[in-house]
């Protein structure tokens, strides 16, 4: 029976030589990712750059970089740019008003703040981990989906056709209400253009307490979604 040469890649290591069966699973490239992970955001971003770009990335932008967590260890090429300097990013920016030209990017990341108006904590990493700190005022019903719709035209912009846009974003409960963050966001890709074309759903390893809190009235959030578009019409 005929066999086939392929050449696989690593993000770690040199280019090796591989020999797969015609008709295999792997030699139509179906190397699926579960849909439930976890797992290092890190190492998710890994599989995922590999799986949805139609070819290797030349150029990614982070678009919300800050400590730059997401790249620890990647061989990418990533620019990461951030409004506050104090991270050091590649570059100080909007991310919904960028210096790049349109079509630049082959893959946009973007980790938004997951909850807004919330108090401070005592845990050194809490903020961080959080995306807390920015602050929503009662005329955008204490959300953050109002700086949905400038970025993902500012993304649509600068990305390449049929690239990626790859959203890591948490749902949560604020005001006495469900906010439904992922839906939203959702909503204002595909107003400009993106299809979404998967879900991933990112289990947390420690979800918000606080110990102000007496009476629940919802279930404890303990996980957050990686969102995946595309700019195009279709997804495969």
């Amino acid at each position: 029976m005929m066999q086939q040469m392929e050449l696989k890649y690593s993000v770690f290591a040199k280019p090796m030589a591989t020999l797969i069966m015609p008709g295999s699973p792997k030699a139509r490239g179906y190397d699926p990712i579960p849909s439930v992970w976890d797992g290092e955001d890190s190492e998710l971003l890994e599989k995922m750059l590999a799986l949805y770009p139609r070819r290797r990335p030349r150029r990614i932008l982070d678009a919300t970089v800050n400590g730059g967590r997401f790249w620890r260890g990647s061989k990418h090429p990533v620019i990461g740019i951030d409004i506050d300097a104090r991270h050091a990013p590649s570059l100080v920016a909007d991310n919904t008003a960028t210096p790049f030209r349109e079509g630049f990017f082959d893959v946009v990341v973007y980790d938004p703040p997951h909850i807004p108006n919330q108090g401070s904590d005592k845990k050194k990493d809490f903020h961080d981990r959080f995306g807390l700190g920015g602050k929503s005022p009662k005329e955008n019903g204490y959300t953050f989906a109002h700086t949905y719709p400038p970025f993902v035209n500012e993304a649509y912009r600068v990305l390449k056709n049929e690239g990626i846009l790859l959203c890591k974003i948490a749902d949560y409960v604020h005001h006495h209400r469900y906010q439904w963050a992922h839906v939203e966001f959702v909503q204002a890709a595909k107003e400009v253009g993106f299809q979404p074309c998967d879900c991933i759903v990112k289990i947390r390893k420690g979800p918000i307490i606080d110990p102000k809190w007496k009476v629940a009235h919802h279930s404890r959030r303990q996980h957050c979604y990686w969102l995946v578009f595309r700019k195009s019409r279709k997804c495969e």
